[in-house]
């Protein structure tokens, strides 16, 4: 070490560590502790060392304006206190302040329709994931809402269209379709007659009227087909 380093370490020492008699009844250390370190400790005691904040511009600034010193909109400052205080704090005003739109919205929301989909087993721990695949899409012109998705296992060829419309209280034709590609592409893909199933890799709406769709080839074997196709919604 250089005599540099000593020096430093010694000023470090000296500025930090001396003894504070005043503190002797309190509860920790004896010393100022490392001023950084202090505002990272988990504790609700006041700060050892509480900055100096005279000649700060933004407290001064706050002190001469009779308007900002009692705004509510101030997130109140604690300079006793450590930033983990301040932060549990604050995540309380945030709780209150998103504890009253969740409870409107949550009062304003209700089932409007109950679809059985499938049934599974009692037991959770063997039940498979046969809901894949949703992706949500809202057509503003006819305000309809519609889900796409896939169920596995026993309907691996198809998928499903739910849609629904924004007002509750009105109903849509067809409110759950399915749409079967199965061995369709045939004749498009190869003109021999071998028996082809195809199954939804991915779909999503293009448009308001299209919804386009990934498929694969079902057999297992090297070269599987992969097919983008573009279906009319009607």
């Amino acid at each position: 070490m250089t005599q540099k380093d000593i020096t430093f370490v010694a000023d470090f020492l000296t500025e930090h560590f001396n003894e504070a008699p005043e503190l002797y009844n309190r509860k920790g250390k004896y010393f100022n502790v490392e001023r950084v370190g202090q505002y990272l400790k988990d504790e609700d005691d006041d700060l050892v060392s509480p900055p100096n904040t005279e000649g700060n511009q933004w407290f001064n600034f706050l002190k001469s304006s009779t308007h900002l010193k009692e705004s509510p909109l101030l997130f109140p400052y604690y300079p006793e206190k450590s930033l983990h205080f301040v932060k549990r704090q604050m995540e309380g005003v945030i709780d209150r302040c998103l504890q009253k739109p969740a409870d409107v919205i949550g009062k304003s929301v209700h089932q409007a329709v109950c679809v059985s989909l499938y049934k599974t087993s009692q037991s959770e721990d063997s039940t498979p994931q046969l809901f894949k695949l949703p992706f949500l899409w809202n057509d503003k012109i006819s305000n309809i809402h519609y889900v796409l998705f896939t169920i596995l296992e026993n309907s691996i060829s198809k998928i499903y269209i739910l849609r629904r419309h924004t007002d509750t209280s009105r109903s849509v034709s067809n409110g759950v379709l399915a749409v079967e590609f199965g061995n369709f592409l045939n004749n498009s893909i190869n003109e021999s007659s071998d028996s082809r199933c195809y199954s939804c890799l991915d779909a999503h709406f293009y448009d308001d009227e299209t919804v386009t769709v990934v498929l694969k080839e079902s057999v297992e074997q090297e070269g599987k087909e992969r097919v983008l196709a573009q279906l009319p919604l009607s």
